[in-house]
């Protein structure tokens, strides 16, 4: 099993969970998260006065796969928050070990 998490734009959110969902992929975990990156932020002016916003809002998606399942779900993120500017975002890919269902006891794949 593989651990799927991605950092991607909050607009692309939506696209995203339709293309997981697309591909059979129903059970996710999101997060609204800020971070930083080669995008380095942006300058706002509020009342006059000029500020820099350096960590910017970001969605970080975690899903849980089969070994067999990652490249798919890899390419249907990719091509869904896929926009060709920087900040577009990261995938990264972990190991799991074991997966329970807490719930029926099951684990590994039949867990997921």
């Amino acid at each position: 099993m593989v651990k799927v998490e991605a950092i991607i734009r909050p607009n692309v959110l939506d696209a995203v969970k339709a293309s997981l969902d697309e591909i059979g992929v129903h059970g996710l975990t999101v997060h609204e998260v800020r971070g930083a990156g080669k995008q380095k932020g942006y300058t706002q002016h509020y009342r006059g006065a000029e500020y820099a916003v350096n960590l910017l809002p970001k969605i970080k998606l975690e899903v849980v796969v089969s070994n067999s399942a990652v490249d798919e779900v890899v390419e249907a993120i990719v091509s869904s928050a896929k926009t060709g500017e920087i900040g577009d975002g990261k995938i990264f890919l972990s190991k799991i070990d074991e997966a329970i269902r807490i719930r029926t006891d099951e684990r590994d794949d039949s867990a997921l």
